[in-house]
């Protein structure tokens, strides 16, 4: 256990970064719409999508080389595709992610003379600083104690909300249909963005490498991978438990959850403390902000990140900033341009929003495929390639995503 607890980061920093919209907006409205059978698709999704997580931690303990290498070492074109993700996620996921905190701020502290721009650029500039000084070290440490609190929080909550019962449904209730289009488009971004996009697992491979680099002797394999498996499987825990709040307290009250930022966290603040009671208000509270102000910073840091090491593989010869003063540049740089694009576009954030979902999903299996060869190619021995049995759930979770893709792609295109 205490060798455990000297490696905690990267998975705890999956597990900050998942548990975001994937579980505070969509598990919620999951639970809240369709009741307690949408733990199947939660459940599964993170089953399915697990190997290509866990490869890119395998990957880096072994070789001490990201994924955006392993990639590069694949071929050229498949560092420019994944180089084209990034760059979507990089005029999207922060701008959505922290619009949505800004909600969340305004909600739990009463804050209405000043707008949601510009709440959103003091949330980008007090990460940004906190990410430029404290880097990743501050960034792990820090969040040991936002899980953990945001951990407690939502156990008590599920707790009191299983003990005091499920809301009585208003007459002539009638459960929703899931697999009409209003569903299934519901159920693939469930799954598509459970427990986060794929190509995420980059990210975790950037976080695996600082945490090497940051121990004096490097743990072994097993070591490692039970530590991301604890973040995981946290990760999956926790959207059962948003899921549940959802179901117990707003299931068959007919209640709409909006898309708006403000207003969707008005709603889920309000309508548990209503159900739960006035007193379990900042239980809610500190649940909601602590879940998104830390996804907020650990993709901040992750997409900062990734972007630098996607640019030093396609240009090496580049020799422009040190490394240090690159991630400050690059943490700026992205908080302007989310910002911007924020303040710009915020009448069409549904639409990048659902540029990035097309993006991702369509990709998912792809990258999948590209981490399990990877994983298995000549720069992995023998001995620390992945199982039959994992290599056999990769395929699996590669078929599932490909099958959820092209209904995607046929809903939305035809």
């Amino acid at each position: 256990m205490k060798k455990l607890l000297q490696i905690v980061g990267p998975g705890l920093l999956f597990a900050s970064m998942a548990i975001g919209t994937s579980h505070l907006v969509l598990s919620t409205k999951a639970g809240a719409q369709y009741g307690w059978v949408m733990i199947i698709p939660i459940v599964l999704a993170n089953i399915l999508k697990y190997p290509f997580f866990e490869f890119g931690v395998r990957y880096t303990h072994v070789t001490e080389k990201t994924l955006i290498e392993g990639y590069q070492n694949l071929g050229r074109k498949y560092l420019w595709l994944y180089a084209f993700i990034t760059v979507v996620s990089v005029f999207t996921i922060l701008a959505a992610l922290y619009v949505v905190t800004a909600g969340l701020f305004m909600n739990l502290f009463k804050v209405s003379n000043v707008g949601i721009n510009t709440v959103t650029l003091a949330l980008f500039a007090f990460i940004s600083l906190l990410l430029i000084i404290g880097r990743y070290r501050f960034l792990e440490v820090s969040l040991k104690f936002v899980v953990s609190i945001l951990f407690l929080a939502l156990i008590t909550t599920t707790i009191v909300v299983i003990h005091k019962g499920q809301v009585i449904p208003i007459a002539d209730f009638e459960a929703p249909k899931i697999f009409n289009e209003v569903g299934v488009l519901f159920l693939i971004g469930l799954v598509g963005w459970m427990p986060t996009a794929v190509e995420a697992s980059g990210w975790v491979s950037m976080w695996s490498m600082e945490k090497l680099k940051s121990l004096s002797e490097k743990p072994s394999l097993t070591a490692t991978l039970n530590e991301f498996n604890l973040g995981y499987f946290l990760t999956a825990l926790l959207a059962v438990f948003f899921l549940i709040i959802g179901w117990m307290t707003l299931y068959g009250t007919g209640t709409e959850l909006s898309g708006n930022a403000v207003l969707f966290a008005d709603q889920v603040v309000s309508m548990f403390t209503l159900h739960i009671g006035s007193w379990a208000y900042i239980l809610i509270a500190v649940a909601a902000f602590a879940t998104m102000f830390s996804t907020c910073m650990t993709a901040h840091d992750a997409v900062s990140r990734v972007s630098l090491d996607v640019l030093a593989k396609l240009y090496p010869t580049y020799k422009g900033f040190t490394i240090k003063s690159a991630f400050a540049i690059t943490v700026v740089l992205l908080a302007a341009i989310n910002w911007m694009v924020i303040a710009l576009f915020s009448g069409n954030m549904a639409n990048l929003v659902a540029l990035a979902t097309f993006v991702s999903f369509v990709m998912a299996p792809l990258i999948g495929w590209m981490n399990l060869r990877t994983v298995t190619s000549d720069d992995v021995q023998a001995r620390y390639k992945p199982s039959s049995a994992l290599r056999i759930l990769a395929y699996v979770g590669m078929i599932f995503l490909a099958a959820f893709a092209l209904y995607y792609c046929w809903i939305i295109l035809i």
